[in-house]
């Protein structure tokens, strides 16, 4: 392959001329605003998942410029192309765009970052010349930069995630292989041979990028091959699940708590009456679907617990626990005439929309940190609750991610792997309007099914809700803004896949790798450099 088709401006010779330093500045620009539309475009509410790597291989070309701060700043123009409109949810929740373009920010950051280290690892002798390793290196620290913004600053906020766009693809079913490490790695190959086609087409014409497109297609289509395991291994469990609406929509909503609750009870009778008595083993209400807790308040047990009794089965459901000076987002087991026999509390309040960090520091720039009047605190332990079931003897384990926690891996996985045999992810949208964030949320409830093997259950106060098989299907869909019931006979599921046994290993050896690349890229750039950096005369 000639240097024509490498991802990098050709390195400089001893002695020789100095090449061409990449594309003008204009053009590395316009390609990475494009390739950041581009990648939102793969992810809902689009969904055009080829886009994903159609958007990576143009930042990749954008990148061939052999600079690392114009690299960062590529890179970041790329991330605002990406991250503004794809949490643009962020400014309907908070009402005002400060929050909204911070998070943008702050993200579109870490892909400058990626920006700037792929040129500099790049100059390395073992990558420059190589442009398979090219490939290969951009995906290790695409991935490293994903795993490392899904950790810090506050917990991380592993959105945007490239995995999390290909729900409709072959790709998908990798997830079952190495969860998001595997098919985001995967997502960025691809854009890499792409770019690596691209360019041999503009240098040598289209036959020459044949061999580059037939191995491109076996990458993205490939997997579709793979078989996947859906059939119940530990009998099916019936569950109902009831998506109560809100009295009104955006954020306001949140104040009417005894409405909500009353949606939720009146759904589930009518769930009652369309699949008659003894039909379910459970029933699952959202996140916040009683914000006001029955466990304290009487007259609202007492109705939670007459309903529970009329279907004569558990309900999960969604409250806040209040234990002055902060508040705890509960997920409760509600067993008729026995009321709430455990819980679990989110592990991962969301920075900025349950609790504040640095509250004096943030009030300064902005008075809508004061929204969040108390603030949430993490609970402890697994997402795991053991649910009675009549009908099989048994207590059935679920995991129990709430709504934002769907997005963290590990968190997911320590569950399952403890003996999750369903995953239950209650969620409420009701702050984010008609926007794509529940939409979003429920691709990734898509992709954790297939990356666990599991039957999932995304159950939102406002939708969107959906049934989901082991395999990514859907079973049974809701609408945005909507009072629906569900039901379906679910596969419990006990085996492992392959990335469950994995666990942290993808992710580290990614990261081990992606640090060797620094080491190199710090240990031998500087001496390539002035060896070929004056040109001749």
């Amino acid at each position: 392959m000639t240097t024509t088709t490498l991802l990098a401006a050709p390195a400089p010779t001893a002695g020789g001329p100095h090449p061409r330093r990449g594309p003008r500045t204009s053009v590395s620009l316009v390609l990475a605003l494009a390739g950041g539309l581009a990648t939102e475009s793969a992810f809902p509410a689009r969904s055009w998942w080829p886009m994903a790597y159609v958007g990576i291989a143009l930042l990749l070309l954008a990148l061939r410029r052999d600079s690392v701060r114009w690299g960062f700043l590529t890179g970041g123009i790329f991330g605002l192309a990406f991250f503004l409109p794809h949490l643009w949810w962020a400014n309907e929740a908070v009402g005002e765009p400060i929050g909204w373009i911070a998070l943008s920010a702050m993200e579109a950051s870490a892909l400058g970052g990626f920006g700037g280290v792929w040129v500099w690892v790049r100059r390395t002798p073992l990558v420059r010349d190589r442009a398979g390793l090219q490939v290969v290196a951009a995906a290790v620290l695409w991935v490293a930069v994903e795993q490392l913004r899904g950790r810090v600053p506050f917990g991380g906020f592993p959105w945007g995630v490239l995995a999390f766009s290909q729900t409709d693809a072959p790709l998908l079913r990798l997830a079952s292989l190495g969860g998001t490490t595997l098919v985001s790695a995967a997502v960025v190959v691809l854009g890499g041979v792409l770019a690596l086609v691209a360019l041999r087409v503009r240098h040598d014409g289209v036959r020459a990028g044949v061999v580059g497109g037939v191995l491109a297609s076996a990458v993205a289509l490939g997997p579709g091959l793979m078989p996947l395991g859906t059939a119940a291994q530990s009998g099916t469990l019936a569950v109902g699940a009831i998506q109560g609406d809100v009295p009104a929509q955006g954020a306001e909503a949140m104040s009417q708590a005894r409405a909500v609750a009353d949606n939720h009870l009146s759904g589930t009778r009518t769930l009652l009456q369309q699949v008659g008595p003894g039909a379910l083993d459970l029933v699952v209400w959202p996140e916040s679907a009683s914000d006001i807790d029955p466990r304290t308040d009487r007259e609202l047990g007492a109705a939670v617990d007459a309903v529970a009794q009329a279907a004569g089965v558990p309900i999960l459901f969604g409250t806040q626990r209040f234990e002055p000076p902060v508040r705890y987002n509960d997920y409760v087991l509600w067993q008729p005439g026995l009321g709430g026999t455990a819980s679990y509390s989110k592990q991962r309040p969301v920075p900025f929309g349950e609790y504040i960090p640095y509250r004096s520091f943030f009030r300064r720039l902005s008075p809508a940190v004061d929204l969040v009047g108390t603030d949430m605190v993490a609970g402890a332990g697994i997402a795991l609750l053991d649910v009675p079931i009549v009908r099989l003897g048994r207590a059935v384990p679920i995991t129990t991610a709430i709504c934002f926690e769907v997005a963290y891996d590990q968190l997911i996985r320590e569950s399952v792997v403890a003996g999750g045999e369903l995953i239950v992810i209650p969620t409420n949208n009701a702050s984010f309007g008609l926007t794509q964030e529940s939409t979003q949320q429920l691709a990734m409830s898509r992709f954790r099914a297939v990356e666990h093997g599991r039957a999932v259950v995304q159950i939102s106060t406002v939708g969107v809700s959906a049934m989901i098989g082991p395999d990514g299907t859907y079973l049974e869909r809701t609408g945005h803004f909507t009072s629906n019931q569900m039901a379906q006979d679910l596969p419990l599921r006990t085996s492992l896949t392959l990335a469950d046994r994995l666990g942290r290993w993808p992710a580290g050896v990614v990261d081990a790798l992606a640090v060797l690349l620094l080491a190199a890229g710090l240990l031998t750039t500087p001496a390539v450099r002035r060896r070929g950096a004056r040109p001749s005369r």
